[in-house]
């Protein structure tokens, strides 16, 4: 059967597909009016370019990086880290959020911990890590873990306890068990939640990878931020700087694409 809408309906669509034409427009107008200004303030000398460096330096900067191959090594070094992270970290704070869910009594014994270890900067844990993980990537994996986990454990838990209580007592006065109660109600009403927690763990998995790579690694973007600084390299510290944005940029959009058709199915 074919669908009929009426001219009012056909005009309110318009109007949704006009305004998010117009969000992008201006999306990539604030980005261009930002670059612009950024140049044209190095160039008049309003801003002192060696320190605030400037679009065309990191221009220049970031295509000797890729024509000598660094940048793509330490692209694929810290990247490779941080989805190891991000997928370590998910994965191990979703399962510890369904045991808490399940056995209430472990909830109440562990919840302030977890309140704590939230708190806690996660940066002060740094000396114990490495001696733990050694120096190499474990250590920067299990930084982005730490980070992204307890976050996870939090927002899934508190999505789990949020769920309709009344829609649950209904399914346990059908004889349903705790295992059915899960499988059919909590965990797909969650999914929205699951996926709001993927974006959020999108920008803790990269803090957690490039705050490991500030301590122990010799390659990675973190790395380059360091050795930049190190060195007065302030062109290659703001280049290394873009590019993490776009990196998280891309990795929050896929994770976006991927709410899309998950949620779609629920």
């Amino acid at each position: 059967m074919k669908n009929t809408f009426t001219r009012e309906h056909l005009t309110y669509l318009r109007g949704l597909r006009t305004r998010k034409i117009l969000i992008h427009i201006a999306q990539a107008g604030v980005l261009v009016l930002i670059l612009g200004f950024w140049e044209l303030a190095a160039q008049l000398g309003w801003i002192d370019s060696f320190i605030t460096s400037s679009p065309s330096r990191v221009w220049k900067t970031l295509v000797e990086l890729i024509r000598n191959g660094t940048l793509w090594h330490h692209m694929g070094v810290s990247t490779l880290e941080t989805l190891a992270g991000f997928a370590i970290g998910t994965v191990l704070g979703y399962v510890v959020a369904v045991i808490l869910w399940w056995n209430t009594f472990l909830k109440d014994v562990f919840e302030p911990y977890i309140v704590v270890l939230n708190s806690l900067p996660k940066i002060a844990l740094g000396p114990i890590i490495i001696i733990w993980a050694g120096t190499g990537k474990a250590s920067i994996i299990t930084m982005a873990v730490l980070i992204s986990v307890v976050i996870t454990t939090i927002t899934i838990l508190n999505g789990f306890l949020a769920t309709d209580k009344e829609k649950a007592l209904l399914l346990r006065s059908m004889g349903a068990n705790r295992l059915q109660i899960f499988t059919k109600l909590v965990a797909p009403a969650n999914v929205p939640t699951l996926m709001a927690t993927l974006k959020i763990n999108v920008g803790m998995a990269w803090i957690g990878s490039i705050m490991g790579e500030y301590l122990v690694s010799k390659e990675g973007l973190g790395y380059l931020l360091v050795y930049g600084s190190q060195v007065f390299r302030l062109d290659l510290v703001m280049t290394c700087t873009v590019v993490l944005c776009a990196l998280a940029g891309v990795m929050y959009a896929l994770v976006a694409l991927l709410e899309k058709i998950v949620i779609k199915r629920y």
